[in-house]
């Protein structure tokens, strides 16, 4: 929990730009429930953040541009009845999305075409099955 949040092996977002709420759950809890701060929100400032490395950044602002309010992109979780769970998801769930903004674009594809033979089996495969349906029209 306390220490820097490794998203990667080579990207870890220090601890001081990390940023925590807490507020009641809705949910089950039993007594407990409207005296305990379990919902946990962290928020983390991509536009300001000096942990990536420029390209990266960049990379992760064009990403989660639909998820960003003013360059900060915040995970809720209550899914737990206890505070620390709920914190721990919270991380992962984070670390998740920056792995996924920061990745490399997949590669292009490069169309191919049908080989010579492959061509052949299927047409002679569609000739098969014309012919099969030919003969079972009655005259």
């Amino acid at each position: 929990m306390p220490g820097p949040l490794q998203v990667s092996g080579s990207i870890s977002i220090p601890e001081t730009e990390l940023r925590w709420r807490f507020s009641r759950s809705s949910g089950p809890g039993g007594q407990g429930v409207n005296t305990t701060d379990s919902r946990v929100e962290l928020s983390f400032d991509l536009a300001a953040t000096e942990a990536l490395p420029p390209l990266l950044k960049t990379r992760a602002l064009e990403r989660l541009a639909s998820r960003l309010v003013d360059g900060v992109v915040t995970i809720a979780a209550s899914e737990f009845r206890s505070q620390l769970r709920n914190r721990e998801a919270a991380e992962m769930r984070l670390a998740q999305l920056l792995r996924e903004a920061v990745a490399p674009p997949p590669k292009k594809r490069r169309p191919t075409k049908p080989s010579k033979g492959a061509v052949e089996r299927r047409i002679t495969a569609k000739k098969h099955r014309s012919d099969l349906k030919r003969l079972r029209r009655s005259l």
